[in-house]
């Protein structure tokens, strides 16, 4: 799967489309094109083809206009995904959910305490992800801080603020929890499209394989894939995602009350102190 890079074209004129900062003309004929009803456009195309399928040409034969008119208000299709990414992750804001206020440029505010919040992002990317799978294609190594991806974010932070994390701590938080969520989301998308992007249905695929894994299965050697294979488990519809984002918040939560449970040393006090060199100590040293 080609991945692409957000920011990899005009990135100053991405962000000056993104935010309205350039002033527009006064003069000349009435645009018969909305930068909105492009931006749609293309993450329809997208949404059923692929990122691959988006081009000028084939938006501007959607929309039923010349190529040159697109051009007039997007420079190319790498400034065109930036707009899509920022358009996208506007969908919840403009849902409301959960967000229960935005007063622009205000940041919505999230409700529930930390843990509710962080459930409601995770589950939000996870839909996120299923209805437009081309978001897997796109690196978030740097993403494009357009005015719905600052939005999102700061009602995030203010929601998790609680925590009592230092910065770098919160951004842990986060980029953990969307890695668990992006992780299992391509697993899912990969899954859904290999049959039709292999030519191969998935009863051939493990009919292939059949007359090698009962040997191998049979064989004593691999007891306990033997028994996951036998109850079902790789065939379940179930993908597993509210449990293992359960496991995850668990786990973010425990190391909080490891901290403010009783005889814990402060910060000082592990700054002071060398690192244990068993991991067994160091477990119990940074819980």
């Amino acid at each position: 799967m080609t991945t692409h890079y957000s920011g990899s074209g005009d990135l100053t004129r991405s962000l000056e489309l993104l935010w309205g900062t350039r002033e527009q003309p006064t003069r000349g004929p009435t645009p018969v094109l909305s930068l909105a009803a492009i931006v749609g456009k293309a993450i329809e195309v997208a949404d059923a083809d692929g990122l691959p399928a988006v081009s000028m040409r084939r938006i501007a034969d959607e929309l039923g206009v010349g190529t040159m008119s697109l051009y007039r208000h997007v420079p190319g299709k790498a400034e065109l995904l930036d707009l899509m990414l920022d358009a996208v992750a506007g969908e919840d804001l403009m849902a409301g959910e959960p967000f229960v206020e935005r007063t622009y440029p205000d940041a919505p505010l999230l409700i529930g305490g930390w843990r509710a919040s962080l459930e409601e992002f995770a589950r939000g990317a996870w839909a996120q992800f299923h209805r437009h799978p081309w978001l897997l294609q796109v690196s978030q190594a740097r993403p494009i801080m357009g005015p719905n991806e600052m939005l999102g974010t700061e009602a995030v932070l203010a929601a998790i603020a609680e925590m009592g994390l230092s910065d770098g701590e919160t951004v842990a938080v986060l980029s953990t929890v969307y890695a668990y969520v992006s992780g299992l989301a391509r697993n899912n998308v990969e899954y859904a499209q290999a049959a039709s992007t292999t030519g191969v249905s998935d009863a051939d695929w493990w009919a292939a394989q059949a007359p090698f894994l009962e040997k191998v299965l049979t064989s004593g050697d691999y007891p306990n894939l033997t028994r996951v294979s036998e109850s079902g488990a790789w065939e379940s519809t179930d993908d597993g995602f509210e449990f293992g984002l359960k496991c995850v918040l668990d786990g973010i939560e425990l190391q909080l009350a490891a901290r403010s449970g009783p005889g814990q040393p402060d910060e000082d006090e592990h700054r002071r102190e060398p690192k244990p060199a068993s991991g067994q100590a160091a477990e119990q040293e940074y819980g």
